[in-house]
Protein backbone atom coordinates (compact mmCIF):
# COMPACT_ATOMS: atom_id res chain seq x y z
CA UNK A 1 0.00 0.00 0.00
CA UNK A 2 1.06 3.38 -0.43
CA UNK A 3 0.56 6.68 1.43
CA UNK A 4 2.01 9.90 1.63
CA UNK A 5 4.34 11.58 4.18
CA UNK A 6 4.65 15.11 4.98
CA UNK A 7 7.89 16.80 6.79
CA UNK A 8 7.29 20.16 8.58
CA UNK A 9 10.37 22.88 10.16
CA UNK A 10 13.76 21.31 11.32
CA UNK A 11 12.34 17.67 10.00
CA UNK A 12 12.06 18.96 6.28
CA UNK A 13 15.74 20.70 6.04
CA UNK A 14 17.12 17.00 7.42
CA UNK A 15 15.49 14.74 4.77
CA UNK A 16 15.59 17.69 2.32
CA UNK A 17 12.28 17.11 1.36
CA UNK A 18 8.66 18.32 2.07
CA UNK A 19 6.73 15.52 1.32
CA UNK A 20 7.22 11.67 0.13
CA UNK A 21 5.30 8.98 -1.30
CA UNK A 22 6.17 5.47 0.90
CA UNK A 23 5.28 1.81 -0.02
CA UNK A 24 4.42 -0.25 2.89
CA UNK A 25 3.67 -3.63 3.54
CA UNK A 26 -0.19 -4.40 4.24
CA UNK A 27 -1.03 -3.82 7.87
CA UNK A 28 1.66 -1.48 8.78
CA UNK A 29 1.72 0.71 11.77
CA UNK A 30 3.01 4.25 11.65
CA UNK A 31 6.47 2.95 13.79
CA UNK A 32 7.01 1.43 10.53
CA UNK A 33 7.23 5.06 8.88
CA UNK A 34 9.52 6.14 11.35
CA UNK A 35 11.73 3.70 11.37
CA UNK A 36 11.91 4.26 7.67
CA UNK A 37 13.17 7.66 8.05
CA UNK A 38 15.57 7.34 10.82
CA UNK A 39 17.28 4.54 8.66
CA UNK A 40 17.74 7.56 5.64
CA UNK A 41 18.54 10.56 8.45
CA UNK A 42 20.40 8.75 11.39
CA UNK A 43 19.65 12.59 13.25
CA UNK A 44 16.25 11.58 13.00
CA UNK A 45 17.03 8.98 15.83
CA UNK A 46 18.04 11.39 18.55
CA UNK A 47 14.62 13.96 17.79
CA UNK A 48 11.96 11.11 18.20
CA UNK A 49 11.65 11.74 21.69
CA UNK A 50 10.33 15.27 21.08
CA UNK A 51 8.09 14.82 18.01
CA UNK A 52 4.63 13.89 17.59
CA UNK A 53 2.99 11.99 14.37
CA UNK A 54 -0.27 12.94 13.15
CA UNK A 55 -2.53 10.39 10.39
CA UNK A 56 -4.82 12.48 8.17
CA UNK A 57 -4.27 15.35 10.67
CA UNK A 58 -5.32 13.79 13.80
CA UNK A 59 -2.34 13.13 16.21
CA UNK A 60 -1.98 9.51 16.33
CA UNK A 61 0.24 6.80 18.61
CA UNK A 62 3.40 4.89 17.17
CA UNK A 63 0.79 1.61 17.24
CA UNK A 64 -1.82 3.51 15.03
CA UNK A 65 -2.83 0.45 12.06
CA UNK A 66 -2.29 3.00 8.22
CA UNK A 67 -4.56 1.92 5.77
CA UNK A 68 -3.57 3.00 1.90
CA UNK A 69 -3.38 6.48 0.83
CA UNK A 70 -3.54 7.95 4.45
CA UNK A 71 -1.59 11.24 5.14
CA UNK A 72 1.06 10.98 7.28
CA UNK A 73 2.63 13.87 9.53
CA UNK A 74 6.11 13.91 11.19
CA UNK A 75 5.65 17.24 13.43
CA UNK A 76 8.87 18.70 15.53
CA UNK A 77 8.02 20.63 18.44
CA UNK A 78 5.36 23.90 16.80
CA UNK A 79 6.74 27.99 17.20
CA UNK A 80 3.58 29.47 16.73
CA UNK A 81 -0.69 30.12 10.22
CA UNK A 82 -2.56 31.24 0.13
CA UNK A 83 -5.33 31.26 2.81
CA UNK A 84 -6.81 28.21 3.86
CA UNK A 85 -10.31 27.95 4.15
CA UNK A 86 -11.77 27.85 7.48
CA UNK A 87 -15.24 26.72 8.53
CA UNK A 88 -14.96 29.54 11.60
CA UNK A 89 -14.67 32.81 9.70
CA UNK A 90 -12.97 34.14 12.97
CA UNK A 91 -10.60 31.39 12.81
CA UNK A 92 -7.91 31.95 10.03
CA UNK A 93 -4.46 31.35 8.44
CA UNK A 94 -3.78 33.85 6.48
CA UNK A 95 -0.68 35.31 4.73
CA UNK A 96 -1.34 38.97 4.17
CA UNK A 97 -0.60 41.71 7.08
CA UNK A 98 -3.16 40.93 10.22
CA UNK A 99 -4.95 44.35 11.15
CA UNK A 100 -6.05 44.25 14.91
CA UNK A 101 -8.55 46.92 14.80
CA UNK A 102 -10.47 45.17 11.96
CA UNK A 103 -10.55 41.91 13.88
CA UNK A 104 -11.22 43.95 17.69
CA UNK A 105 -14.39 45.40 15.89
CA UNK A 106 -15.63 42.58 13.69
CA UNK A 107 -15.28 41.01 17.28
CA UNK A 108 -16.63 42.57 20.23
CA UNK A 109 -20.57 43.82 20.13
CA UNK A 110 -22.45 45.88 22.29
CA UNK A 111 -23.47 43.19 25.11
CA UNK A 112 -19.79 42.65 25.73
CA UNK A 113 -18.35 43.98 28.99
CA UNK A 114 -14.39 43.01 27.89
CA UNK A 115 -12.64 42.90 24.36
CA UNK A 116 -9.13 41.60 25.43
CA UNK A 117 -6.17 41.89 22.54
CA UNK A 118 -3.13 39.41 22.41
CA UNK A 119 -0.49 40.26 19.57
CA UNK A 120 2.32 37.99 19.21
CA UNK A 121 4.86 40.38 17.34
CA UNK A 122 8.35 40.05 15.64
CA UNK A 123 10.85 41.06 17.37
CA UNK A 124 14.44 42.54 16.19
CA UNK A 125 16.46 39.89 18.50
CA UNK A 126 16.48 36.45 19.73
CA UNK A 127 19.31 35.09 22.55
CA UNK A 128 21.55 38.02 21.86
CA UNK A 129 21.25 37.84 17.96
CA UNK A 130 19.73 40.32 15.61
CA UNK A 131 16.99 39.04 13.91
CA UNK A 132 16.12 40.39 10.31
CA UNK A 133 13.41 38.29 9.79
CA UNK A 134 10.74 35.11 10.16
CA UNK A 135 9.58 32.74 8.06
CA UNK A 136 6.03 30.53 9.18
CA UNK A 137 5.03 27.59 7.29
CA UNK A 138 2.45 25.32 9.11
CA UNK A 139 0.43 21.99 8.29
CA UNK A 140 -2.31 24.22 7.40
CA UNK A 141 -5.19 21.73 7.18
CA UNK A 142 -4.44 20.68 10.43
CA UNK A 143 -3.45 23.97 12.12
CA UNK A 144 -7.10 24.93 10.83
CA UNK A 145 -8.47 21.78 13.04
CA UNK A 146 -6.49 22.31 15.63
CA UNK A 147 -7.42 26.26 16.09
CA UNK A 148 -10.94 25.97 15.59
CA UNK A 149 -11.06 23.29 18.20
CA UNK A 150 -9.01 25.48 20.30
CA UNK A 151 -11.26 28.33 20.53
CA UNK A 152 -14.31 26.14 21.07
CA UNK A 153 -12.95 24.75 24.23
CA UNK A 154 -12.32 27.87 25.22
CA UNK A 155 -15.49 28.85 24.94
CA UNK A 156 -16.60 25.89 26.77
CA UNK A 157 -14.00 26.32 29.37
CA UNK A 158 -14.43 29.90 30.54
CA UNK A 159 -17.71 30.85 29.32
CA UNK A 160 -16.80 34.12 27.09
CA UNK A 161 -19.21 34.57 24.51
CA UNK A 162 -16.75 35.03 21.20
CA UNK A 163 -12.89 34.26 19.89
CA UNK A 164 -11.14 35.47 17.37
CA UNK A 165 -7.64 33.25 16.47
CA UNK A 166 -5.77 34.28 13.33
CA UNK A 167 -1.86 33.39 12.18
CA UNK A 168 -0.01 34.73 9.95
CA UNK A 169 1.99 32.63 7.13
CA UNK A 170 5.01 33.25 5.13
CA UNK A 171 7.63 36.02 5.54
CA UNK A 172 7.46 38.49 8.50
CA UNK A 173 9.40 41.68 9.41
CA UNK A 174 9.91 42.63 12.39
CA UNK A 175 7.25 44.59 14.19
CA UNK A 176 4.73 42.45 12.04
CA UNK A 177 2.02 40.91 13.95
CA UNK A 178 2.10 36.83 13.31
CA UNK A 179 -1.17 35.96 15.63
CA UNK A 180 -3.75 38.15 16.87
CA UNK A 181 -6.18 36.82 19.46
CA UNK A 182 -9.35 38.59 20.44
CA UNK A 183 -11.44 37.02 23.14
CA UNK A 184 -15.03 38.99 24.14
CA UNK A 185 -16.74 38.80 27.06
CA UNK A 186 -19.26 40.16 29.42
CA UNK A 187 -16.46 40.19 32.52
CA UNK A 188 -12.87 40.93 31.91
CA UNK A 189 -11.50 37.84 34.59
CA UNK A 190 -13.13 35.06 32.05
CA UNK A 191 -11.88 36.91 28.72
CA UNK A 192 -8.12 37.48 29.95
CA UNK A 193 -7.86 33.68 31.21
CA UNK A 194 -9.04 32.48 27.83
CA UNK A 195 -6.78 35.00 25.98
CA UNK A 196 -3.51 33.57 28.10
CA UNK A 197 -5.02 29.89 27.86
CA UNK A 198 -5.35 29.88 24.31
CA UNK A 199 -2.15 31.23 23.33
CA UNK A 200 -0.46 28.97 25.59
CA UNK A 201 -2.06 26.01 24.58
CA UNK A 202 -1.10 26.81 20.69
CA UNK A 203 1.74 27.14 20.89
CA UNK A 204 2.50 23.73 22.01
CA UNK A 205 -0.13 21.79 20.03
CA UNK A 206 -0.99 23.83 16.75
CA UNK A 207 1.60 23.09 13.99
CA UNK A 208 3.02 25.83 12.67
CA UNK A 209 6.72 26.31 12.40
CA UNK A 210 9.27 29.52 12.31
CA UNK A 211 12.54 29.84 10.94
CA UNK A 212 14.82 32.84 12.13
CA UNK A 213 16.86 34.41 10.11
CA UNK A 214 19.80 36.20 11.48
CA UNK A 215 22.65 38.36 10.19
CA UNK A 216 24.78 35.10 10.35
CA UNK A 217 22.49 32.60 9.40
CA UNK A 218 19.37 30.71 10.20
CA UNK A 219 18.04 28.50 12.16
CA UNK A 220 14.10 26.33 12.96
CA UNK A 221 13.46 28.13 16.05
CA UNK A 222 13.12 25.64 19.08
CA UNK A 223 9.62 24.37 19.82
CA UNK A 224 7.44 24.19 22.88
CA UNK A 225 7.38 20.38 24.20
CA UNK A 226 4.29 18.46 23.26
CA UNK A 227 1.76 17.88 26.21
CA UNK A 228 1.42 14.74 27.53
CA UNK A 229 -1.95 14.00 26.23
CA UNK A 230 -0.42 14.20 22.93
CA UNK A 231 1.17 10.50 21.70
CA UNK A 232 5.19 11.01 20.76
CA UNK A 233 7.03 7.92 19.34
CA UNK A 234 9.20 7.48 22.53
CA UNK A 235 5.99 8.63 25.00
CA UNK A 236 3.11 7.49 25.96
CA UNK A 237 0.16 6.56 23.59
CA UNK A 238 -2.23 9.14 24.56
CA UNK A 239 -5.15 10.45 22.25
CA UNK A 240 -5.96 14.03 21.25
CA UNK A 241 -4.20 17.50 22.36
CA UNK A 242 -5.28 20.03 24.76
CA UNK A 243 -7.20 21.79 22.87
CA UNK A 244 -9.27 18.86 21.85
Amino acid sequence: MQIRVLFFGMLKDLLGRSSDALELPEGARLQAVLSHYASQAPRLESLLASLALSVNQEYSGPEKVLQSGDEVGLLPPVSGGSAAASVHPSVRIVREPISTQAELDRTKLPQDGAAVVFEGVVRDNTRGRRTLYLDYESYEAMALKQMEALCEDAKARFAVRAVTLVHRLGRLEIGETSVLIVVASAHRGPAFEACRWIIDTLKKTVPIWKKEYFEDGAVWADGEPFPEEIARPAGTTGGQPASK
